[in-house]
């Protein structure tokens, strides 16, 4: 059974159900046997970014796991360039609309939201072939590896957002974050009354600090709860890219680049 793809209003969903692929290599497996040092109290790598990051036609598509890429693009280019806005790259929504059709499978002769998307597989696509970047959407942009994270290791989430700059994540979306009639609200949190899940929604976690972590979405900033994260997401993953790595010298899980292609051998 597929989440189904739909909203209401201008704030459109899109993930589709996830699903289990053992090529994925997996963190708890990586950092096994480990002794980790905990994570940073806080970090914030959305601090002096632009107040609207764009829909990445969030409001019109299902796309949901392509506009979370374009978005991480947007975390990684402006903190990468010295945390000015100029610096930030944001690509057209041509592009996003080009991987949406490449990597989900949408059709844009087809009316409506188009199929919505599965995360491991657009993942998958960024890895072997890249998104369309510029303003043709020619150009490529690969991610060098990813991770699944456990979402019940809070700790390994928080080490994830720290050194990659985000985490790309899935959850099921319950009303209350998509009132009738209403924007979704600023703080997700966690309703125990509320059961009524609306759908499947993909975002980047760009910082986090005790009371919850900071999300992308629809270009705006919302903060969940870690409370609503235990209950409703069901998907976090690790990225690595190049060039947030030859950036900021850091890697999930403190991996080389080296190790992380070993591990990555079985998606090429």
């Amino acid at each position: 059974m597929k989440t189904k793809a739909t909203t209401t209003g201008t704030y459109k969903l899109g993930r589709l159900h996830r699903t289990y692929d053992p090529r994925v290599p997996h963190m708890s497996a990586l950092l096994a046997g480990q002794k980790l040092t905990p994570p940073p109290a806080s970090v914030y790598y959305t601090k002096g970014m632009p107040a609207n990051l764009g829909m990445m036609l969030n409001n019109t598509l299902g796309d949901c796991t392509c506009a979370a890429v374009y978005h991480a693009f947007q975390v990684w280019s402006f903190n990468a360039g010295g945390k000015k806005a100029a610096k930030m790259v944001t690509e057209p929504d041509s592009d996003v609309e080009k991987l949406y059709i490449l990597a989900d499978g949408y059709n844009p002769r087809v009316p409506g939201e188009g199929p919505g998307g599965n995360e491991q597989h657009v993942l998958t696509y960024l890895y072997q072939t890249g998104a369309p970047i510029g303003p043709k959407g020619t150009a490529r942009h690969k991610i060098a590896a990813f991770v699944e994270v456990d979402p019940r290791n809070v700790d390994d989430v928080k080490r994830t957002i720290n050194d990659c700059g985000l985490a790309y994540i899935g959850f099921n979306v319950p009303q209350s974050v998509q009132p009738p009639g209403a924007p979704p609200p600023s703080i997700w949190d966690y309703v125990p009354s509320d059961s009524n899940i609306i759908g499947g929604h993909a975002v980047v976690l760009a910082g986090y600090d005790a009371k919850g972590a900071r999300v992308i979405s629809w270009g705006q900033y919302y903060t969940m709860t870690w409370k609503f994260f235990a209950n409703f997401v069901d998907e976090v993953y690790a990225i690595t890219d190049s060039e947030w790595v030859e950036s900021t010298g850091k890697t999930p899980g403190g991996f080389t680049l080296e190790q992380l292609e070993v591990q990555m051998q079985a998606l090429k």
